[in-house]
């Protein structure tokens, strides 16, 4: 049975004063079921802070909107990480990392942060089960005052202080006054890659501009497993179709501009036609086709792999595999003759994999 492809917005899950968790879920598109892969946003008000939580999956974040700091706990570490982050940064979140998201409160922008990610060894397919460690729905809540007291060795009357002190869930707003942990420069690096200010992996004049997460240039996620990038083209430029060879899933956050969108699956049948703006989520199936052309605003968008070093085959360009098969082939598949396959081949020479419009 075929699978929904819509493309699709988030709910809100929680928040409040201090911002809001909005969620993707396969019940709106069936595909994170199908892929086990979860995905949300994260997003703070002036003074907002998201409590320190954990997750079931592994994931990576990237921050659409604003700046501001993420407090980082790798597992076993005895200090955490205190990393400023800002548009454009990536950071890859392995299994076990606590973390909690700070905007500070004399800014004037949001912080939003996107999250992708693997949940095939978590709770639920297709969705990130958080793990709060404070709040009203903490770790310290579920335990009796006499299991916090043991813990941490505090008498009844101060362990049960310490819980009923935490009134709100998953965010909160800060008071003037309450300060944070500055961020670290030494924190920073091996955890985070800004997207916007990398060296491009592709650059196409009037056509797109590529720059690829993987073990190289963030080490971390090798541990994640997945790959990522971040896509721009140009007004009315096309991406060349094309498909993850290696039984890879595609999940695709457009970040902001407008186009068209169209997916083709087994049998050569369209399975996906669409027009998608900022804000929308679409996942393509493994071995899929995929392509998009840009409206004249041009389109950005992050998208997540699910391996850590994919790798693609394009089918229109220089590097199409049509240019590497023999023209009587080619002859002989398309059942045309010589002089069109000559006309065929000719084109897109020195084209790579974005085409800018005639």
């Amino acid at each position: 049975m075929a699978v929904d492809l819509t493309p699709r917005q988030p709910k809100k899950a929680y928040g409040g004063e201090g911002g809001a968790y909005y969620e993707w879920c396969p019940a709106d598109l069936p595909m994170l079921g199908v892929a086990s892969i979860g995905a949300a946003k994260l997003s703070l008000a002036a003074g907002g802070l998201s409590l320190p939580s954990y997750s079931d999956s592994a994931k990576v974040a990237y921050v659409l909107q604003g700046k501001g700091t993420c407090g980082i706990v790798l597992p076993e570490a005895t200090k955490e990480k205190v990393v400023g982050v800002k548009e454009g940064d990536a950071l890859a979140l392995p299994f076990g990392v606590v973390t909690w998201w700070h905007n500070a409160p004399d800014s004037t922008a949001e912080l939003i942060v996107l999250f992708l990610g693997d949940t095939s060894k978590g709770h639920k397919a297709g969705q990130f089960t958080n793990f709060q460690l404070t709040g009203a729905s903490g770790i310290f809540t579920g335990f009796s005052t006499e299991f916090v007291g043991r813990a941490w060795d505090l008498t009844q009357e101060d362990a049960a202080k310490l819980v009923s002190s935490q009134p709100a869930s998953g965010i909160v707003k800060l008071g003037a006054g309450q300060k944070l942990p500055s961020p670290s420069e030494e924190d920073r690096k091996g955890m985070a890659l800004n997207c916007l200010e990398a060296p491009l992996d592709v650059d196409i004049k009037n056509g797109g501009r590529v720059v690829v997460l993987n073990t190289q240039n963030l080490p971390l996620v090798k541990e994640v497993g997945l790959g990522a990038d971040l896509v721009r083209i140009d007004a009315h430029s096309m991406c060349s179709p094309g498909f993850s060879c290696d039984s890879a899933y595609q999940v695709t956050y457009i970040v902001r501009g407008s186009g068209r969108v169209q997916v083709v699956g087994p049998d050569g049948k369209r399975v996906l036609e669409t027009r998608v703006e900022g804000g929308y989520l679409f996942i393509v199936p493994r071995f899929h086709v995929v392509s998009k052309i840009a409206d004249a605003s041009g389109m950005e968008w992050f998208s997540i792999i699910t391996t850590p070093n994919p790798i693609f085959s394009h089918l229109a360009g220089k590097t199409s595999v049509w240019k590497a098969i023999s023209s009587e082939v080619l002859e002989a598949s398309f059942n045309t003759t010589p002089e069109m396959e000559k006309l065929f081949r000719s084109k897109r020479l020195d084209s790579e994999i974005f085409f800018a419009p005639n």
